[in-house]
């Protein structure tokens, strides 16, 4: 076996304490094992404030030997970490023969460089407490006009009546439930302008499925008024779409669903509006809007050009930009009677951030405020794509975690994780996923995390895990007609089984998106917008996923405990979650969940083979398979697409028999 110079891992309390996010104040303790070969003479870590310039310079003392046969020598230091925020460090040994930079390798190894890859720590101090209500639950994701209808097709027609203009034709209801969404262009423009007729009514009749489901979270794509399908061109942020039903309609699908024991978040697009909107006016609907007016009230939320030219949200003329630095505009959405408030009060829960990147921290603080002001336990969530703790966007690193703005993200870093080893067998993405986002997301974060496998954004999880991969230049016809053969169905349905099994005990809050649970399939939009199926719905995905809930909802380890790896090699991922030291003082102080329920305290191993050979899986104790009923010791073989979900048996769990 090849000698390592130095010995440092990031993720492991015998080299950092704590480990992962600290908070403000907590006295950081590091740690590293140095061969003698070097012939250290002095090593110490250079520190250094993302806000600042200059590293902070810590010398390391040496600890005695770090190994049994003396072959490493022990250096550590301590000191506390005040300000919130992101860290960076690496260490410098000097020898005999010159100065030695040690930095991270990619993974949790060290690398011997010139220009060392630095170690990252998160700071945090809460501002706002993580809604508890979240933690241990599911989401449930609606895309509106597609999930349930409750009027005829007349009345929903009329709904929609909507003068035409130059930019905006008419809007039109498809008479079958169920039909290909529209997809071909007119005149080169994609208009996004036809539906089905799914509204609030709708989603309040459907309320016993999704309690069926473990639901605990309805998240709704955009509510409000505007011209398309998908409400992210918004007309009119104060108003219910009338295609959707009414302001009551709304208050009372968050009334029946609260009293069932589910609350409802709302879908915030604050970085740009519609152009045929109350604000912009472009096609003249409104009048006093900022298009076609320079005096008015609405023209500074907006970027113009002498020429007559706007800021767009990514190049789409019929989405202007909306100016967040606005004092007007921020008034608008975070003020006493502003738009953040007003649909709490009517019974929202919460807002999941639309392009949290390009929202200002200042102005996501404000909003932030607002929201927790208004409902304290309300849910402020973003949408980020990568590691949302050191995402830099506009120049601007946001610092989501400092305590005071989001609560957490969508992760979909974790999707393609989970993709990537479901699919193909290959671990090593997801595993580095997860103990990434561990290290560095606070752990009220990671307990609020939206993990997704799908969203309107994305193509049906069951199409990406077992559909062709689209060519390069795969077209809109292309996928228009592609669809899953028999064999690729099945196989997606037993990979899909998988993956969301995983999905339901990772770090996090699974998040369904409508009809996945029913192996609905598609590419990306608008093809993964279709009706959800009630007249065929696979109830045998439906079952499973309601057994996967019931097993969530009855462990006590998914709403807040910790996360290991146990085994990760070629086909084989295994990880438990088990009661953190946290946990178990809440629990023997009395601290019970709000929600009550009756509780395993147990740790949970969850075990997946996607690869094509029996591998062993190493337990140490006694398990009992939660989805066969068998008991499990010692080493057992997990064959080739098979899952386990196994609960430790009954025990020392709280300190009592």
């Amino acid at each position: 076996m090849k000698k390592e110079s130095v010995i440092f891992n990031s993720r492991d309390g015998r080299f950092k304490k704590p480990t992962g996010a600290i908070r403000s104040g907590d006295v950081l303790e590091l740690r590293i094992y140095v061969h003698s070969d070097l012939d250290p003479l002095g090593v110490r870590v250079f520190f250094l404030y993302d806000r600042h310039t200059q590293p902070a310079l810590y010398e390391m003392d040496p600890a005695g030997t770090g190994a049994a046969d003396g072959s490493y020598i022990q250096y550590e230091t301590s000191f506390p970490v005040y300000d919130t925020g992101l860290y960076w460090y690496y260490f410098q040994i000097e020898t005999g023969k010159g100065i030695i930079n040690v930095g991270r390798d990619g993974g949790t190894g060290c690398m011997i460089t010139g220009s060392p890859m630095s170690w990252q720590q998160t700071v945090y101090k809460r501002e706002y407490q993580v809604p508890e209500w979240l933690q241990g639950g599911i989401i449930y994701h609606i895309f509106v006009d597609r999930f349930s209808r409750s009027a005829g097709y007349d009345e929903l027609k009329e709904r929609l009546k909507l003068a035409p203009t130059a930019n905006s034709p008419e809007r039109h209801l498809h008479h079958i439930w169920g039909q290909q969404p529209d997809y071909k262009p007119v005149n080169g423009r994609i208009m996004n302008n036809d539906f089905y007729g799914g509204d609030l009514q709708g989603i309040i009749s459907r309320l016993d499925y999704l309690k069926k489901l473990g639901v605990t979270c309805i998240y709704l794509s955009p509510i409000f008024r505007a011209y398309s399908n998908h409400k992210y061109d918004t007309m009119d942020y104060m108003e219910i779409d009338p295609s959707f039903g009414t302001e009551d309609d709304f208050r009372e699908l968050c009334e029946k669903a609260g009293g069932m024991g589910m609350r409802v978040i709302l879908d915030g697009v604050f970085a740009h509006t519609g152009s045929d909107s109350v604000y912009f006016d472009r096609e003249h609907r409104f009048g006093g809007g900022a298009y076609g007016d320079p005096e008015s009230s609405y023209r500074d939320w907006y970027f113009f050009h002498p020429d007559g030219t706007y800021d767009t949200w990514w190049g789409i003329d019929t989405l202007p930009k909306l100016n967040k630095e606005d004092p007007g505009y921020r008034r608008f959405i975070c003020g006493e009677d502003g738009v953040a408030r007003k649909w709490l009060r009517a019974g929202a829960s919460g807002w999941r951030l639309d392009v949290a990147d390009e929202l200002p921290v200042d102005f996501l603080e404000e909003l932030t405020e607002a929201v927790k002001d208004e409902k304290p336990d309300a849910l402020v969530l973003g949408e980020v794509w990568e590691d949302a703790s050191s995402k830099v966007a506009y120049g601007q690193r946001k610092n989501y975690f400092e305590g005071n703005k989001l609560d957490s993200v969508m992760n979909y870093p974790l999707r393609q994780g989970i993709i990537d080893f479901v699919r193909g067998g290959h671990p090593g993405l997801l595993v580095g996923t997860v103990e990434q986002l561990q290290e560095n997301y606070p752990p009220e974060v990671t307990s609020c995390l939206m993990n997704i496998l799908g969203t309107h954004d994305t193509q049906r999880i069951i199409t990406a895990l077992a559909g062709q991969i689209p060519p390069g230049n795969a077209s809109m016809d292309w996928m228009a007609s592609a669809a899953l053969s028999a064999r690729e169905r099945s196989e997606g349905r037993r990979l899909l089984k998988i993956a969301s099994a995983l999905q339901m005990t990772l770090p996090g809050v699974p998040c369904i998106y409508y009809g996945d649970e029913t192996g609905m399939e598609g590419y990306r939009d608008p093809f993964n917008r279709g009706c959800f199926p009630w007249n065929d719905p696979d109830e045998d995905l439906v079952g499973w996923y309601r057994r996967l809930s019931m097993i969530r909802r009855e462990h006590y380890v998914y709403r807040s405990g910790g996360y290991r790896t146990v085994q990760a090699i070629e086909g084989l991922y295994a990880f438990q979650r088990f009661l953190t030291e946290g946990d178990r003082e809440r629990l023997e102080k009395g601290n019970m969940p709000a929600d009550g329920g009756s509780f395993s305290y147990a740790s949970v191993i969850t075990a997946a083979n996607c690869g094509g050979s029996a591998e062993e899986l190493h337990l140490t104790g006694s398990w009992c398979d939660l989805l066969t009923g068998r008991v499990l010791c010692g080493n057992t073989s997990v064959l080739p697409g098979e899952l386990m979900i196994l609960e430790e048996a009954p025990g020392d769990i709280l300190g009592q028999e």
